[in-house]
């Protein structure tokens, strides 16, 4: 069973005839004839049925394509790993993360694989990131999560086999202007909060998710915009916020912004990547980089 043949058999069974495949290889129908034929007697089974409507995949045929597709997809690979001097990486991040958490995991990825280039796309929706991942366009992904599952925050997944892994706790904190009036209050419960302007950009915003499963319905949301907005509208005391804590730690270490405390979840950032394709050499290699210690 030769490469060449399996590229035949996938050229007939797309065009049905054996005329028109050869068109859309540039051989002659004879060859192509041939190649079914040797294909068919290496294999011990007939691929097609020949009839006046062209051919018909019998079960065998049907069988085969499946594996036709995947060993002619692993040979592409390993012809690209072979021949192209500079393999690329392609990594999405969430627009919140790009900036503080992505060049530590790129330095990391640097020192094992310096000659790798890394493309970095940011977005501040996640679920283009996914959808890019789940097609292909992506080689993996970094979002904000929690739970066992994928999608445990509250979001939907596309239908492709993800895997991810947990790479550090991302916590959160309530944020609000210094003369807020729960401030310096201990030991505060959401109920505490109830009818508080809560400052949240999209509702698939991963501290909007976050803020219903903490507040559910008796805080009032305003839509602020981003996380600069969110925070810059909690220092001017119009609202709280629920953020990272990494996004307010300047503002909190300078007072603009006070933590209320309040027990907020903890949220994961989490590496994305399709199951079926952790085998190909710069997702591995990313995944090593993501797992070896700081």
């Amino acid at each position: 069973m030769e490469l060449r043949q399996l590229r035949t058999f996938e050229a007939v069974v797309a065009q049905r005839t054996v005329t028109d495949a050869a068109v859309q290889l540039g051989l002659a129908p004879s060859s192509v004839s041939d190649q079914i034929r040797r294909l068919e007697e290496s294999l011990g089974v007939a691929l097609f049925d020949r009839g006046p409507q062209g051919m018909r995949l019998t079960p065998a045929g049907t069988r085969l394509a499946g594996w036709a597709r995947r060993l002619l997809e692993a040979a592409e690979q390993a012809r690209r790993e072979t021949v192209e001097a500079q393999p690329v990486l392609r990594l999405g991040a969430l627009e919140t993360i790009a900036a503080t958490h992505v060049p530590e995991l790129l330095a990391r990825f640097g020192r094992r694989r310096p000659n790798l280039t890394v493309e970095v796309r940011s977005d501040s929706a996640r679920d283009q990131l996914l959808t890019a991942v789940a097609a292909g366009d992506l080689d993996a992904a970094l979002l904000l999560d929690l739970g066992e599952n994928l999608g445990g925050l509250g979001f939907g997944t596309p239908g492709a086999p993800l895997d991810f892994v947990d790479l550090e706790p991302v916590p959160l904190v309530v944020v609000a202007a210094p003369d807020h009036p729960r401030s310096g209050t201990p030991g505060l419960v959401p109920d505490d909060l109830r009818g508080e302007r809560l400052l949240v950009n999209l509702p698939a915003c991963s501290f909007w998710l976050a803020g219903e499963r903490l507040f559910g319905p008796d805080v009032e949301r305003v839509r602020a915009g981003g996380v600069p907005v969110m925070r810059a509208w909690a220092q001017r005391g119009l609202g709280v916020s629920l953020l990272p804590r990494f996004a307010v730690a300047d503002e909190l270490a300078a007072g603009s912004l006070i933590e209320l405390d309040l027990d907020a979840p903890t949220l994961r950032l989490r590496l994305v990547w399709r199951a079926d394709r952790e085998s190909e050499p710069a997702v591995r290699e990313l995944l090593y980089a993501a797992s070896a210690p700081t």
